[in-house]
């Protein structure tokens, strides 16, 4: 009985999972059944079955899939499916992958938060941010908390193409703090800082955090959120008027100078704009575009030219 083949519904029993993972693992990965009757469904055999365990003991234990079915394709020819598992996760923990978030120097909360959102745990991964945004405030929490654990996500993404519904996850969760935050500190005034990601750039996790600590420095602003085609800034910026305007920019990819140059020839062009975030390189900004290094100069500057307004309204 040990060596019969067995049907994609018996393997599917043996393992723990659904026949569609099976046959998921099939088409994506090779790990699928090898012995094949004329006339007949394709079977698995004992072969077929061990890579197959190594691939679920592997994923069940967050290496990534592909990774995962790089090892169980050696088995069980090159080493017993104990140790292949133990040298797949040895070498995607070096590779940077593994089960595990990188945090590099951060503390306790953020290896503990980074290990929450491997579990997929949302409630401990809100409970955390909230703690800390209630103890420490948004920049901090930022800083010390929440971009060394999502840099570590898009580490070991680059390095396994795996984790993406851990970061769909943590960055959900991020997004639902800082909405409270800025909830939490109702502003009456016209806003006066607009907050723009650059064309294409999809990333606004940074946006949301400088929007949630200038609502906690008692300042309006508008978000317009990711991928802002440049006639649609610039429209808002002639609507509204803003003294300030961030634009935001992860990669290069996005981070085209001639979007700042537009900012600084709008009709009503704001008395300060910050070309925000790693895509931007400092030798190709137009003159007269600040580039702050975090959040903290970032909120900063927007808080300098609020002082500013104050004072030549009070003049």
């Amino acid at each position: 009985m040990a060596d019969e083949a067995l049907s994609a519904g018996a393997v599917a029993r043996r393992l723990g999972v659904a026949v569609t993972t099976l046959r998921t693992w099939h088409q994506r990965y090779g790990l699928g059944p090898s012995e094949h009757v004329p006339g007949h469904h394709r079977r698995y055999t004992p072969a077929d079955l061990a890579r197959l365990e190594i691939m679920r003991r592997l994923t069940t234990e967050g290496v990534a899939p592909a990774e995962a079915a790089r090892w169980a394709r050696q088995a069980p020819a090159v080493l017993p499916p104990d140790r292949l598992a133990l040298k797949a996760r040895t070498s995607a923990v070096r590779d940077g992958g593994g089960t595990t978030i990188p945090v590099g120097r951060a503390g306790p909360a953020a290896r503990g938060l980074a290990r929450a959102a491997m579990r997929l745990d949302s409630v401990t991964i809100a409970r955390t941010i909230a703690e800390a945004l209630a103890a420490d405030g948004v920049v901090a929490t930022w800083e010390g908390l929440l971009r060394p654990v999502l840099t570590g996500i898009g580490e070991r993404h680059a390095a396994t193409a795996g984790l993406i519904e851990v970061e769909h996850l943590m960055s959900r969760c991020v997004s639902v703090a800082f909405a409270t935050v800025i909830r939490a500190h109702p502003n009456g005034g016209p806003p006066r800082i607009l907050l723009s990601c650059a064309d294409e750039e999809q990333h606004s996790l940074p946006l949301e955090a400088l929007a949630a600590a200038l609502a906690e420095a008692g300042v309006s602003c508008r978000m317009l959120g990711a991928r802002v085609p440049l006639p649609a800034l610039v429209e808002a910026v002639n609507r509204t008027g803003p003294a300030a305007v961030v634009l935001w920019s992860h990669t290069r990819a996005t981070a085209d100078p001639c979007q700042l140059t537009a900012l600084l020839t709008v009709p009503r062009r704001p008395l300060l704009v910050l070309a925000a975030g790693p895509g931007w390189r400092a030798d190709s900004l137009p003159a007269g575009v600040v580039r702050p290094v975090d959040l903290a100069e970032a909120l900063s500057l927007a808080l300098a030219v609020r002082d500013s307004l104050d004072q030549s309204t009070k003049g």
